[in-house]
């Protein structure tokens, strides 16, 4: 989710730097593995330009990629894949510029089919009412929803334990003014698909939670930045049978983490949250994890039995951040920064919420993207439409 800015947030926007082949190391002192990670990165030019469009979908933020066999293995020809987005812009491009009357809906979808990003293999749709208008996909109606909120998308998966239905998490937003950083996130929901296809997204149940609130010590928290589904079914390489949900917060820019077994996934009485010490019931007894995180995330194993945490440091800067750790919840070490996005040093953008696409990767290798945007967005984008779609770049580690 786009954070809020303050004058300590904004001081990140002032790293420099190339945005050329990079290494860091990382020490590590866990499961008796090699204790120094490598990263080198670069950009993915191919999967950024599947984002460029210039017809109908042209820009939007929130990406997350979900396998629809809900199998997180690699290089998998023939895999089908769900693209879900948050703020989307609809309309017709000419030189970069968005014609008049174009529009912007809360959410929006796309297929593909394969992992190589070829532009004949995805198709970006959005909702449209009876009139044929575009709209959002999924809205708040459920009881804990309040006038004038939308839904923001988080993560989501399939989850085999029920037939198979897409689950992806919502958060309740509100404007709070007009500027592009003036909303606030209150509640969270889970949205369940029982026919996650091209013809059965639209139909959907709205399952109300806690997830979403205000702890004493943390500020506003809220579920759902990233899903690690850590099963033999999922083919997670050390599966020990729960599902991982990361969450957020906003007090440090901190990560916290629920898990529960995919058969329990809609009784959250049977929830655990990560206590700092061991797991525990009751959400308001969660620890931070580690600090200076993104909104989005992710969390992806490696091959030797740890674990990476990718994210955009400090929420939003110009920096790719990633820490090792030796469990789906740590410790994790040091940042890492793996990445220096060129946009905010080219252009004034501000990069935000990185995360990592496993199933879209290779071995030693991970598929990260990036959302960019501008402080003056709402006139920005009516100038240039290249300001507002994913970015991609390569991680390798070794």
């Amino acid at each position: 989710m786009r954070s809020s800015i303050s004058s300590t947030l904004l001081a990140v926007f002032l790293f420099t730097g190339c945005c050329q082949e990079i290494k860091r190391e990382v020490e590590e002192n866990s499961l008796g593995q090699p204790e120094v990670l490598t990263f080198t990165s670069k950009p993915a030019p191919e999967w950024t330009a599947l984002m460029e469009r210039t017809s109908g979908w042209f820009g939007a933020d929130g990406i997350y990629s979900i396998p629809l066999d809900g199998v997180e293995d690699q290089s998998v020809e023939g895999k089908q894949t769900l693209f879900i987005f948050s703020d989307t812009y609809i309309g017709e491009v000419e030189n970069n510029v968005p014609r008049p009357n174009n529009i912007m809906v809360n959410n929006s979808v796309a297929w593909m089919t394969g992992v190589k990003p070829l532009k004949s293999a995805i198709s970006f749709e959005f909702c449209t009412d009876m009139e044929g208008r575009p709209t959002s996909y999924f809205a708040p109606t459920n009881k804990k929803n309040n006038d004038d909120e939308y839904f923001w998308l988080g993560d989501g998966f399939i989850n085999h334990k029920k037939n198979n239905a897409l689950y992806l998490f919502a958060y309740h937003v509100h404007k709070t003014g007009p500027n592009v950083f003036d909303f606030l996130a209150t509640n969270v929901s889970i949205l369940k698909i029982k026919n996650p296809t091209p013809q059965g997204i639209r139909t959907y149940e709205q399952i109300p939670t806690n997830l979403g609130f205000v702890h004493p010590s943390y500020g506003r928290v809220y579920f759902g930045s990233g899903i690690f589904v850590n099963t033999k079914k999922a083919k997670a390489p050390y599966p020990d049978g729960y599902v991982y949900i990361y969450g957020i917060a906003e007090g440090k820019k901190s990560l916290l983490a629920a898990r529960t077994k995919p058969e329990n996934f809609e009784h959250f009485n049977k929830w655990t949250f990560w206590n700092g010490t061991g797991w525990v019931k009751g959400v308001k007894n969660i620890a931070p994890i580690t600090d200076g995180i993104s909104n989005e995330l992710s969390v992806t194993p490696i091959e030797d039995g740890r674990y990476l945490l990718t994210f955009t440091v400090m929420g939003i800067s110009d920096k790719i951040g990633m820490k090792v750790g030796s469990s789906p919840v740590g410790p994790f070490g040091e940042t890492n920064e793996v990445y220096t996005c060129p946009e905010y040093r080219d252009r004034g953008l501000l990069p935000y919420n990185a995360k990592a696409h496993f199933h879209l990767s290779k071995p030693g290798e991970l598929l990260v993207s990036y959302n960019t945007i501008t402080l003056d967005f709402w006139n920005d984008i009516q100038r240039d439409a290249s300001i507002y779609h994913p970015r991609f770049v390569w991680v390798t580690y070794r």
